[in-house]
């Protein structure tokens, strides 16, 4: 089977060609049975590792490969095509570094690059259990006290929660003030390593999908970090997670595609082999409508995807473009997992046949990283413009 697009320039060929044969050879013999405990493969993750794909997307002065946002969506797009959960995983291992690149001092990309090189993961910590996107609701505070801050709090659905070595961690150093007009808490971003005393990482989370991907609570109480933990200047957080998220929603997608991909493939396969009334169902219209609908769903996602990332690339980092991006792969994804189901007919419903494991692990896409409702409300106010209630 061919996985490279005629796009691709040889690096990029040689890339995702090398993540196909090391998955196929390492993961895809295991998945089954890694789904089924809910397990994250660290063989599978190492192994990776040994061939240099550890913090690829992190600048080659910090460590990393230095790759450019198009290649990575290419390498984690291949990464998804074998088990989407454990792309979520690898891919969300240099998620907790990128306020640092993108905020940080010199002393903290070099520190914690260094460290993503040799393996460490890290992880970005910001939903809790009362507020996902509702970010002014966040009871995570951090406390100055002489030259240290004092966080206490809890998150959860933290991808890599029980894996990752360094937490970036958003916590309210400054409370809502309405009767003086701040209407909501200042939030600030801070690097916290997991072997500091007062962090623990609570239950993993039986998930329907993408079981191996790790998702864990993470809580602190009293945890004392330096000062110079903190990220770029206190109080302007979810600025940098704004210009984070339109930086990674792009990437954070491409896993999908590989799913997508995979999904279409089987598709096809069961049309050719499996037969009714003596010929195989491939023949039907019907199928083949099915299969032209797959086939134009995913193809337009990976064009909306690319080319985000090569907005991204030039330097044009759009919350709004981010949306559009998020919301539509995540859609075109789940429907192409669901008309692959259903072309298997009773056999897709199945747990002997692989589709309905990637009709599970499709789901999340629409819902983490913020819910597509919510990408839709970004996208709306982008289009109509701020608005005023008439007084």
């Amino acid at each position: 089977m061919k996985y490279t697009y005629d796009f691709m320039n040889d690096d990029q060929k040689a890339l995702v060609d090398l993540v196909h044969e090391v998955l196929t050879a390492k993961l895809d013999p295991q998945v089954a049975e890694l789904d089924q405990k809910g397990e994250f493969p660290w063989d599978v993750y190492n192994e990776l590792g040994k061939v240099g794909f550890w913090a690829m997307d992190v600048p080659a002065e910090y460590g990393g490969l230095g790759l450019d946002c198009l290649t990575v969506c290419l390498v984690r797009e291949a990464l998804g095509y074998h088990d989407a959960g454990f792309a979520c995983s690898f891919s969300a291992s240099t998620f907790g570094i990128k306020p640092v690149l993108l905020y940080g001092n010199e002393e903290q990309k070099q520190y914690y690059g260094k460290k993503l090189a040799e393996g460490v993961i890290s992880a970005q910590l910001l939903t809790e259990p009362q507020s996902g996107s509702d970010v002014a609701n966040m009871l995570t505070t951090a406390v100055k006290d002489g030259d240290s801050y004092v966080i206490n709090g809890r998150k959860t659905f933290v991808t890599n929660g029980g894996l990752a070595g360094i937490y970036t961690v958003a916590a309210v150093t400054a409370p809502a003030d309405p009767a003086n007009g701040k209407k909501r808490p200042e939030i600030s971003l801070f690097i916290v390593d997991r072997d500091v005393p007062g962090v623990s990482v609570g239950k993993e989370e039986n998930k329907m999908g993408i079981r191996l991907s790790n998702t864990t609570d993470v809580v602190f109480e009293n945890v004392r970090v330096p000062a110079a933990n903190l990220i770029g200047e206190e109080g302007h957080g979810m600025e940098y997670v704004g210009t984070l998220l339109a930086r990674t929603r792009p990437t954070g997608m491409a896993p999908a595609l590989g799913l997508g991909q995979k999904a279409l493939d089987l598709a096809v396969e069961y049309c050719r082999t499996r037969e009714t009334k003596g010929a195989p169902i491939g023949m039907l219209q019907a199928i083949q409508f099915k299969l032209a609908d797959m086939q134009i769903q995913l193809q337009a996602a990976r064009s909306q995807l690319l080319y985000n990332a090569q907005m991204i690339d030039a330097g044009t980092y759009s919350t709004p473009m981010g949306s559009i991006t998020k919301a539509f792969v995540s859609e075109a994804v789940m429907h192409v997992a669901d008309q692959a189901l259903q072309i298997y007919g009773g056999y897709g419903y199945s747990r002997e046949y692989p589709v309905e494991k990637l009709y599970r692990d499709a789901r999340i896409f629409s819902i983490f990283e913020g819910t597509n409702e919510i990408q839709r409300q970004i996208v709306g106010r982008d289009v109509v413009g701020r608005l005023k209630k008439k007084a």
